[in-house]
């Protein structure tokens, strides 16, 4: 078991909020630990395009946390992401935003992690709207 699976949501929600941009957009973390992570955000007007579509990089923003907050409870604290690709599948409205990533693979230095963006509705109805995947190194020293 690493440090970071030991640690809790609300320790990872604390690292969410000392994130500037985080708090910019309302994110938070609603899962966390084995292997996984949940971030969440309402949709607002501040985060749409011209089409009244949530922006695209809200969406990228949310995968790319999602993506790394799930590599730490493998890696632990200490990563970054090293990159990762996004697939829009269909314009993104309702009223959250729900980014669920999951550990693929954990190799000593790296984690290879899928996430899956839902937007719901008011009833909860939820629709696929992008799916990413990414790479997240540890940064704790050699």
């Amino acid at each position: 078991m690493t440090a970071m699976t030991a640690l809790s949501a609300e320790i990872a929600q604390q690292v969410l909020d000392s994130q500037p941009f985080s708090a910019l957009v309302g994110a938070r973390i609603t899962g966390f630990g084995d292997g996984s992570a949940v971030l969440e955000i309402d949709v607002r007007k501040e985060l749409t395009q011209q089409n009244g579509f949530l922006h695209g990089g809200v969406l990228s923003y949310a995968a790319d946390n999602a993506i790394t907050f799930a590599a730490g409870t493998t890696l632990g604290p200490a990563v970054l992401t090293g990159g990762f690709s996004i697939q829009y599948v269909r314009p993104a409205s309702g009223r959250t935003l729900s980014a669920r990533a999951e550990v693929v693979h954990t190799g000593r230095r790296q984690a290879v992690v899928r996430c899956d963006l839902y937007t719901s509705d008011d009833e909860g109805a939820e629709t696929l709207c992008a799916v990413a995947q990414g790479t997240v190194l540890s940064v704790r020293p050699s």
